[in-house]
């Protein structure tokens, strides 16, 4: 396992802190720029699919999200090939759970209760978990 091999454990938070970063600016560049956006039913009602696919990708933060959840996706391919599946795959998902959690209250504003800050901390748990 590469996390007890010496000097592997840095390299495998590395990358798995590459991937957790890179999606939660993607899916927080996505879910403001959607926001923006509005309601796709109504603009397809008034433009037509092809409205709506434009409004979509005529936005600056569409596409910067896009950009950071392919970095996110390489990332992980990357660290597929130098790490294990068993670490990196729940590590890098559930931290990314955690991420934006913290990351919708700080820059979506969005109203995070109490029950999602309780599950980022068992969250939080079973990733030092599996580290071990």
């Amino acid at each position: 396992m590469s996390v007890l091999m010496p000097g592997r454990g840095l390299a495998d938070a590395t990358m798995i802190a590459a991937i957790v970063i890179f999606a939660t600016a993607g899916d927080v560049f996505i879910a403001s720029a959607m926001r923006g956006i509005g309601d796709l039913d109504d603009i397809k009602a008034a433009r037509g699919l092809g409205g709506a696919a434009l409004a979509v990708l005529g936005s600056g933060r569409f596409v910067s999200g896009v950009f950071f959840m392919a970095l996110s996706f390489f990332s992980l391919l990357f660290a597929l090939s130098h790490a294990d599946l068993s670490l990196v795959a729940p590590a890098s998902a559930s931290l990314t759970f955690v991420t934006n959690a913290i990351a919708a209250k700080i820059f979506l504003k969005e109203n995070v209760d109490r029950r999602r800050w309780i599950a980022a901390v068992f969250v939080c748990a079973g990733v030092a978990l599996l580290a071990r």
